[in-house]
């Protein structure tokens, strides 16, 4: 159970256990009164691992500011899929479950992927891993079918793509 009275060390890897051995009994136990705080405190602390291993992967891209931009895009990726994923879900069904739930289940479920994105290649294993997550999460967590569920997902994913693909003019 999430207890959010203290975020500690023990509680970040505890949850790491537990989303990684039982992701669909974790996501049931999400309280529906959670706060942003413990999702944002877990998220973060992936990010910064994420950040400071993909220096270490790459030397040659090892400075602070390209850490910085890593971190940014870990944790301001999921924020910006939690809410795309919010939009869609309060216009599918209504409004089912409180913003700062649903951003649990993004942040938790990319959270624990972030551990191996580092690895190059990875990429391939864990981005359809964390949206399995997140699908699972959608539907245990908040109550959705597993359509409703996989159109969210589908939808954001979309509009995520659609939006990179229109600034690439931009960049050449």
């Amino acid at each position: 159970m999430i207890n959010e009275n203290k975020f500690t060390m023990r509680f970040y890897f505890q949850t790491m256990t537990r989303v990684l051995g039982e992701p669909r009994r974790f996501f049931i136990e999400i309280p529906e009164d959670i706060t942003l705080k413990t999702p944002i405190c877990f998220l973060i602390i992936s990010g910064i691992f994420f950040s400071i291993a993909s220096l270490l992967a790459d030397p040659s891209a090892g400075s602070l500011m390209t850490g910085g931009i890593f971190f940014i895009n870990a944790v301001g990726m999921t924020l910006i899929a939690a809410a795309l994923g919010y939009m869609v879900m309060t216009m599918l069904t209504g409004r089912r479950v409180s913003f700062a739930k649903l951003f649990s289940i993004y942040a938790f479920s990319s959270g624990v992927t972030l551990l191996a994105s580092w690895i190059p290649t990875f990429f391939f294993i864990t981005e359809p891993w964390k949206w399995w997550l997140i699908w699972t999460g959608l539907v245990k967590g908040c109550g959705l079918t597993w359509w409703q569920a996989f159109i969210i997902i589908g939808v954001s994913v979309g509009i995520i793509v659609l939006f990179f693909y229109s600034i690439l003019p931009l960049i050449y």
